[in-house]
């Protein structure tokens, strides 16, 4: 784990343990559109990266089941699925920090990410609309966790806009 990835983890545990009562709303099953810098801090090979998730409102204790695919625009992607916590601080401020195994494609010249298997760790802050859209500002890392010789690791900034997916369907009924 470098030294980012470790603080996003000790910051979601502390997140965790220390969070105030949630303002549980039962938030909805979500579709969230993400675009943003991609190898922002290791500047290997940039450039901009585009995420579509599905968020699941489905709870197992307080983890909610997602799946995300990736692309950046240097042609690599990464398709997974994971868990994620939303961890309320009022009715409008949520902090969700999320875990998901993908799977990657795309080495190139500059930036080879080691394994065709890497993990995401992410922490975001949204505000949450009275809709219960969502916007949002997030920081993940991309790492093998040494499965392969090399473990470069990446980041990626990104801007997050969660739309509830009822309301998605909705438009096609």
């Amino acid at each position: 784990m470098n030294g980012l990835s470790k603080a996003l983890f000790i910051a979601a545990v502390c997140l965790m343990a220390f969070s105030p009562p949630a303002a549980k709303a039962d938030d909805p099953a979500y579709l969230t559109l993400g675009a943003g810098w991609f190898d922002f801090n290791r500047k290997k090979d940039q450039g901009g990266e585009f995420r579509l998730e599905y968020r699941s409102n489905y709870k197992l204790w307080e983890l909610k089941p997602f799946a995300t695919l990736a692309v950046a625009s240097n042609g690599m992607t990464f398709m997974g699925a994971g868990v994620l916590m939303d961890i309320y601080f009022g009715r409008r401020w949520v902090v969700t920090p999320s875990f998901a195994p993908t799977w990657w494609r795309g080495k190139t010249s500059k930036l080879d990410m080691g394994h065709a298997i890497e993990f995401r760790s992410q922490l975001e802050l949204a505000y949450r609309f009275d809709d219960r859209t969502r916007l949002g500002l997030s920081v993940s890392h991309y790492s093998n966790a040494s499965l392969g010789d090399t473990n470069p690791g990446t980041e990626t900034i990104m801007l997050n806009y969660s739309i509830p997916f009822s309301k998605i369907a909705r438009k096609f009924n």
